[in-house]
């Protein structure tokens, strides 16, 4: 059960009043705590998520065991992925730490192994490295770096997998309290393989991998597993609530495959009271994002048991998978408004994610 100290820190992070004046310069944790539901977590590769956010995005090691965090260039401002280019120069640079721009400090580490999985996985992680052009884009003109998941280690093995976590992480949703995820992704890197999320999981508190419980989970996904009979190759956003990816109450069969865009935008939302919804749209495109299911759990998962944990680009017992290119994304304490829904992706097109001239034709290779 958590803490008066866990409630406090929530509070401390809401707004005086939910009907704060619009700010041009705001970023999406400030829109989210302006509507009533401040960040618990927000990760980026790209950005600052809020207008006075200074510090580190993420923390590059070396072959030779050096390490740099880098920044953004200013308050509020774009990755300094120049100093990134000049650290790291030829050399293999791999991400050890994304760092938590909310007071949370829920910051994401390698994972470790998957003892549970067959066959067991002992080793940590690998972290995702920039080696890959495809990691590179622009954002508002500016040359900035994204997680790319490839699906397997770099080796080409298949159990040792590239992934984050924080499995003691502090103010996310426990149980079946409500809460909201987004999520800024490529639209055409995926693969059927469990599975490239971002949300929340199993904690640190119990045996993190098994049993897999109905509604340990609740975090962003997408890519095409697990398909049923004639609805198309996908791919699909949905909803990872441990045993079973939803669309909806049922199965995907109601939702027809997203089609292929650069940039896609995935939000998925818990309710307390036995209800969620899933929305995506085009995040170089205005006013496209578009609700694609809202209403009842899927049975079995009325009463959600999330454990509190974030995990990025796996599943939440270490199913490394899934592949995937992760931008920037965040958690909230709380149920999200539509209004509130709306400002974040209208934030999020205004920032202008773009293709890098060098990887344009990579990425439309997928």
């Amino acid at each position: 059960m958590p803490s008066l100290l866990h409630w406090l820190a929530i509070a401390l992070l809401l707004p005086a009043s939910s009907a704060l004046p619009h700010r041009a310069d705001e970023r999406p944790c400030d829109i989210f705590a302006r509507g009533g539901t401040p960040c618990v977590a927000a990760h980026s590769m790209t950005r600052a998520l809020y207008a006075a956010y200074a510090g580190p995005l993420y923390k590059v090691v070396t072959s030779d065991n050096r390490s740099k965090d880098i920044l953004v260039l200013s308050a509020g401002g774009l990755a300094d992925s120049a100093s990134q280019d000049a650290f790291c120069g030829k050399q293999l640079c791999v991400v050890h730490r994304i760092y938590d721009q909310s007071p949370m400090q829920n910051h994401l580490s390698i994972e470790a192994g998957a003892s549970d999985l067959t066959p067991p996985r002992n080793a940590q992680d690998r972290g995702v490295n920039f080696t890959d052009s495809r990691s590179r884009i622009v954002l508002g003109g500016h040359p900035v770096f994204a997680a790319v998941f490839t699906g397997n280690g770099l080796d080409g093995s298949q159990y040792i997998g590239q992934g984050y976590s924080n499995r003691t992480a502090r103010g996310t949703a426990i149980g079946d309290q409500p809460q909201s995820i987004y999520a800024v992704i490529s639209g055409r890197h995926y693969n059927s393989g469990c599975c490239f999320d971002y949300g929340n999981a199993e904690n640190g508190t119990r045996t993190v991998h098994s049993p897999f419980v109905d509604g340990a989970m609740e975090a962003v996904y997408f890519g095409s597993a697990y398909p049923p009979n004639g609805t198309g190759d996908g791919p699909w956003v949905g909803a990872d609530l441990e045993n079973g990816i939803y669309e909806s109450s049922t199965s995907r069969a109601e939702q027809p495959p997203l089609p292929l865009i650069d940039f896609r935008a995935a939000i998925v939302k818990g309710n307390s009271g036995n209800h969620f919804s899933i929305k995506s749209g085009d995040a170089q495109k205005p006013s496209s994002l578009v609700t694609l299911y809202d209403g009842q759990r899927p049975q079995g998962y009325e009463v959600m048991k999330k454990g509190g944990a974030i995990v990025l680009g796996i599943g939440g017992d270490n199913s490394p998978w899934g592949a995937g290119t992760f931008y920037e994304g965040a958690m909230t304490a709380g149920y999200t408004s539509d209004e509130t829904d709306a400002e974040v992706m209208a934030n999020i097109v205004s920032a202008g994610y773009g293709q890098h001239a060098l990887v344009e034709a990579v990425y439309r290779e997928f």
